[in-house]
């Protein structure tokens, strides 16, 4: 009886190993591809600033009561 489950269980496994393999393979292809196009080209990838509404850095920023 366990012979009979072992090649439908094995064909599942490696059927869940390709899915998680492509699923891997687009994330990367989504992290490392160029980002979106400028008249110069490609727009460099770079650091993103966040900050609070309330942040002093941003000066007309106003803090939210209530």
């Amino acid at each position: 009886m366990a012979g009979e489950a072992g090649s439908g269980a094995l064909r599942e496994l490696i059927l869940v190993v390709a899915v998680a393999l492509a699923g891997l393979l687009l994330a990367m292809v989504a992290a490392f591809a160029p980002w979106h196009a400028t008249p110069a080209g490609n727009a460099p990838a770079g650091l993103v600033e966040l900050h609070s509404p309330g942040d002093p850095g941003l000066g007309t920023a106003t803090a939210h009561v209530g």
